[in-house]
C-alpha cells in the first residue's frame, strides 16, 4: 500500500543538532489511550495521572534517557493518556564543530527513536505513531509558556487537541 506523501513540518534551514531547547510531542498509534488515565478533578484532588503498565515503562524510559544521552537532557515532561510532551535541551559537544553532518540524522530524531525502541522492547510491540512533533523553543518566554503548558496539561485534558473519548 502506498503511503501518502507527508508534509515536512520542521523549521526550514534549521539544524536540529543545534544546542538549545526543543518541545517534543510523541503520540501513541491512532491516539489510543494506553499510557494513563487522568483522575481527580476537584479542588482538593487536582488532576493526577494514574499510569498503566505502558505509562510506567514510558516514565522509566524517560528517566533513563538523560543518562543514556550525554548531550540531550529532559528539563520537563508529562505523560498523558495518548501522548507525551517533553521539553528537552541539547547541550553543545564536539559534534557541533563538525561541518558536514546529515541534517536528517539529528539528535532530536535519534533521541525520540531511541526512546520508542526502548519502550517497544519492554512492551513487546510498537505502540507509537511513526512520527513525532517538535518545536524549536524561541526564547525565555516560549520556554516558560511550554513549561506551564506541561504543568497544566493534565488539568486541561478534556480541552487538549489530542483528547479522545
Amino acid at each position: 500500500m502506498d503511503r501518502p506523501q507527508r508534509k515536512n513540518v520542521r523549521l526550514k534551514c534549521f539544524d536540529y543538532n543545534t544546542p538549545g531547547y526543543y518541545f517534543i510531542t510523541i503520540c501513541t498509534e491512532e491516539k489510543r489511550k494506553l499510557l494513563c488515565e487522568i483522575v481527580g478533578t476537584g479542588i482538593l484532588d487536582g488532576p493526577q495521572t494514574r499510569f498503566t503498565k505502558y505509562g510506567i515503562v514510558a516514565q522509566e524510559q524517560l528517566e533513563f534517557m538523560s543518562d543514556f544521552y550525554d548531550d540531550v537532557k529532559i528539563d520537563k515532561y508529562v505523560v498523558m493518556p495518548n501522548h507525551i510532551h517533553l521539553l528537552v535541551r541539547i547541550i553543545g559537544t564536539e559534534l557541533d564543530k563538525t561541518p558536514d553532518r546529515n541534517q536528517m540524522n539529528n539528535r532530536i530524531s535519534s533521541f525520540v527513536g531511541t526512546f520508542k525502541r526502548f519502550c517497544n522492547r519492554k512492551y513487546g510491540r510498537n505502540i507509537w505513531q511513526s512520527r513525532s512533533h517538535d518545536h524549536v523553543v524561541r526564547g525565555q518566554n516560549d520556554y516558560q509558556e511550554i513549561w506551564a503548558y506541561i504543568d497544566n496539561n493534565p488539568a486541561k485534558w478534556a480541552e487538549d487537541r489530542f483528547y479522545v473519548q
